[in-house]
């Protein structure tokens, strides 16, 4: 690939950004998809943070999207999505603390509690619902307790099957390390016990019993996850990815015919796993099943980078809360690629329209491409940390900032039966 060349493209779909107005070219792209994926190269970027929030800003209170869908956790995601319709007396403070899983600082921070705050002003004064949840699967004992705790206040003959189904977990204490250490003695593990349980609640009405079927869905493929974990080979990065699609085709399904979505989520979810290396591993994604369930014209992926700066991030598994500089990015890479075209055109904030573009374009050449996950070690960087891409095939536009800061983090007590976010990929996601 010849760099010089690469520059000259982004050069013409060059869009300096200084402003939400900025955006607003991106904005007519996105504001009659279906769905809008934004990314991240980081989970502790506060620009990530700050400007996905404006363009979902945006693309609520002015273009009918009606839902927000983060890689986190259901449970916890309900609170906020109580709290933003105005269905709880807690503050936004109190509610965001509860989020004990490691990383802590992925939604528990400030800038996440601007957000919900300014998207709670806005569902009370147009009297709309606006609604806020989690993809992801880790939520395994509390999914468990909120399925038994709905269905007692609904319906005691299914409460006690559903007790007595989970009561498969109850040796292991609420700790899901614990089942996961046992699976490597007992395979099976309490997969049928889950599975059925799951199936019970889908005989009755989805409307009678959306959350607690959702939950009963993450218990069930948290299960299967699990399993997947102590195999040798990546296949829970499927499990979840396909339990995140499941996830985002039920919420579509809920707010009906013509429902819009937002979603956050790292780079290595959102953009097209076909346009990686996941490919060839076997490995897909949110980006690209959704891509290929809707269509190219119903799904808007955006990516998000830069080329230097600081992150939080951990040097370890569980470990501390840490502010890391993030190092310049290698040569040859696009994040220096662009940091070279925002140098020269006196733009080092900006956006790529990556619409519209034949597959044998230049941007569609592979480069290297910037992923850092929860577990970061800049010291190793060079040798790690990228993902070969074909840009134009991967995204319809990259956010790229040139310095970006670490995030503001609530100060979070961390639950330490809990499996961590994003394990066993970490390094990445």
């Amino acid at each position: 690939m010849v760099i010089s060349r690469l520059k000259e493209e982004f050069a013409t779909r060059q869009h300096p950004v200084g402003t939400i107005e900025d955006l607003s070219p991106l904005i007519e792209q996105l504001k009659n998809k279906r769905i809008v994926m934004l990314g991240e190269a980081t989970h502790g970027t506060r620009e990530f943070y700050e400007w996905r929030a404006l363009l979902t800003r945006e693309l609520i209170e002015h273009h009918g999207f009606q839902f927000v869908a983060i890689e986190g956790d259901w449970p916890a995601c309900q609170k906020i999505d109580a709290y933003v319709n105005d269905e709880t007396n807690r503050n936004s403070f109190q509610i965001l603390s509860e989020f004990t899983r490691w990383p802590t600082w992925m939604w528990g921070n400030h800038e996440i509690k601007t957000f919900i705050d300014a998207l709670r002003v806005f569902s009370t004064v147009e009297q709309r619902q606006i609604g806020f949840h989690g993809l992801d699967l880790y939520s395994f004992y509390d999914s468990i307790h909120e399925v038994i705790r709905i269905l007692d206040q609904h319906d005691s003959d299914l409460a006690r099957k559903a007790r007595e189904l989970y009561s498969c977990f109850e040796p292991y204490l609420s700790d899901e390390r614990a089942y996961v250490r046992s699976l490597m003695k007992y395979p099976k593990g309490c997969e049928d016990e889950a599975v059925s349980a799951m199936q019970h609640l889908l005989q009755r009405s989805p409307a009678d019993f959306f959350d607690a079927t959702q939950n009963a869905r993450v218990v069930r493929n948290a299960e299967s996850f699990y399993r997947a974990m102590i195999s040798a080979d990546d296949r829970s990065w499927n499990v979840r990815d396909v339990h995140m699609m499941e996830t985002l085709e039920m919420l579509l399904d809920h707010y009906g015919s013509g429902s819009k979505a937002v979603v956050w989520a790292h780079n290595t979810h959102i953009g097209d796993y076909r346009a990686t290396d996941m490919l060839a591993h076997g490995l897909v994604n949110l980006g690209g099943l959704a891509r290929e369930r809707w269509g190219n014209h119903q799904v808007g992926l955006v990516g998000f980078s830069t080329f230097q700066g600081e992150v939080v991030a951990s040097h370890a598994w569980d470990g501390p809360i840490q502010t890391l500089r993030i190092p310049p990015a290698r040569p040859g890479s696009l994040e220096k690629t662009l940091h070279d075209l925002g140098h020269e055109t006196g733009s080092p904030d900006f956006y790529i329209d990556l619409s519209g573009m034949d597959e044998n374009a230049p941007l569609n050449e592979w480069i290297q491409h910037r992923a850092i996950g929860v577990v970061y070690q800049p010291e190793f960087e060079s040798r790690s940390n990228y993902v070969p891409t074909r840009l134009g095939l991967r995204y319809d536009a990259m956010i790229y900032f040139d310095e970006t800061h670490a995030l503001h983090p609530l100060h979070s007590h961390v639950s330490r039966e809990k499996l961590p976010e994003s394990y066993p990929f970490g390094d990445r996601i």
